[in-house]
């Protein structure tokens, strides 16, 4: 698993859009295999489930994002990926995994 946690700043919906947009189109095998919005009196929270194939690690990868606002305060975003091991009891590969979150990061830069 690998893991990013930070601050974005804009607007919430317009953030969430391009991540879409982005993961999506970055990698001919990207899905979006789920999704979960919520809001409640000025907070939102909605969250994305991506997955794609891994060429690097020869298996397929999920990257779980999840952006959270209350009233105007900052945007919080968590993103997990998981996926990318191909051993049984312990992770000796985990290119795709920190790929995926390089995708995001590219994202969130630009």
């Amino acid at each position: 698993m690998a893991k990013l946690e930070q601050t974005v700043n804009g607007n919430f919906y317009e953030i969430l859009s391009r991540i879409v947009q982005g993961i999506q189109g970055g990698s001919v095998s990207a899905s979006l295999e789920d999704q979960s919005d919520f809001q409640e009196g000025g907070a939102k929270c909605s969250v994305r489930v991506f997955e794609r194939y891994s060429y690097a690690g020869g298996n397929r990868v999920s990257l779980s994002v999840t952006l959270f606002q209350n009233g105007d305060g900052p945007i919080r975003l968590s993103a997990i990926s998981s996926g990318g091991s191909q051993a049984i009891f312990f992770k000796i590969n985990t290119w795709g995994e920190e790929a995926f979150l390089d995708k995001l990061r590219e994202i969130l830069a630009g």
